[in-house]
């Protein structure tokens, strides 16, 4: 995505009272605009503020009250954070007031299904759009989700949305696309999507964001037969689930917790980067051979 160096790690900046993970401890401006400046201290390439919970079974929160929440949230965080900021918002009328504010990226859960005007906004704007792959909505989506292929079916419908976003005249330099952990998936479905990244990525032809931060299937997979693990003990599957999408494919992740996602990103881009080395290099040193036994006395 222009402006932003990949991989990267965008950090979350949720305004709301109900967001499933850190719901009310940013909703006040000052506290979420320190929270963001904090992000971009640990590392964080972008930030992602929203003013709805997309959490399963949450409802549409009305644009008026976003744009309450976030516009001063936006304004302060672009001109003292130093790094790109986007909005989470599938509302044309909210991502036009944020990026008015200063934001550069549009996030939207919907992928441009949720408003009509929304791909026609962003690229009038010249912003970034990232688009997300969803079953229903927020308030149905957890409502058994059903796949016969969900790696073929997310990926295919990406590839499609992608077009939509081309045709509405935002370049493709200018995308990111979601898988949408999470979003109308069981356990399954979400770690098939891990499993098989590689192939969403290759269906896109987009940078492609995960978002695995202290979601249900982390606590699910990675608790005792049972007993899923709670929220605040989710970020170490967190961590493994973003090197897991980086290692597979994955352009950028999206998390809570930046620091350690940031440090992963850091490693793994230096493996990569790493120089073949001679197959049989030179030894410099070698352990001191064993002392000779003396010879037994005549």
């Amino acid at each position: 995505m222009r402006g932003i160096e990949l991989p990267a790690v965008m950090g979350i900046v949720n305004v709301t009272p109900d967001s499933f993970s850190d719901g009310g401890r940013f909703l006040d401006a000052g506290r979420a605009v320190e929270h963001g400046l904090e992000l971009a201290a640990a590392g964080a390439a972008v930030l992602d503020v929203g003013g709805e919970s997309t959490r399963p079974g949450s409802q549409p929160v009305p644009a008026e009250e976003q744009r309450r929440r976030i516009v001063p949230v936006i304004r302060r965080l672009a001109a003292e954070a130093g790094v790109p900021v986007s909005v989470d918002t599938s509302d044309a009328s909210v991502a036009a007031a944020a990026l008015e504010a200063g934001a550069t990226v549009v996030n939207d859960v919907t992928a441009g299904r949720g408003d009509a005007a929304m791909l026609a906004s962003v690229a009038e704007a010249g912003a970034g759009y990232v688009f997300m792959h969803m079953q229903g909505t927020p308030a149905t989506m957890q409502v058994d989700p059903r796949y016969d292929d969900v790696v073929a079916e997310v990926g295919a419908f990406l590839a499609q949305r992608r077009q939509a976003a081309g045709a509405a005249g935002i370049p493709d330099d200018a995308l990111v696309a979601d898988p949408g952990l999470g979003f109308g998936k069981t356990v399954a479905h979400n770690l098939t999507l891990l499993a098989r990244l590689d192939d969403v990525v290759a269906a896109v032809g987009v940078p492609v964001i995960v978002g695995p931060s202290r979601k249900g299937f982390i606590g699910v997979a990675g608790g005792p037969p049972g007993a899923p693990l709670p929220i605040e003990q989710r970020e170490d599957g967190t961590l493994a689930a973003v090197v897991w999408a980086l290692d597979h494919g994955a352009s950028m992740v999206r998390v809570h917790d930046v620091a350690p996602a940031v440090e992963a990103v850091r490693l793994l881009t230096a493996v990569a980067a790493a120089t073949p080395t001679d197959p049989d290099p030179p030894v410099s040193w070698r352990p001191p051979a064993p002392p000779m036994a003396e010879a037994a006395e005549p």
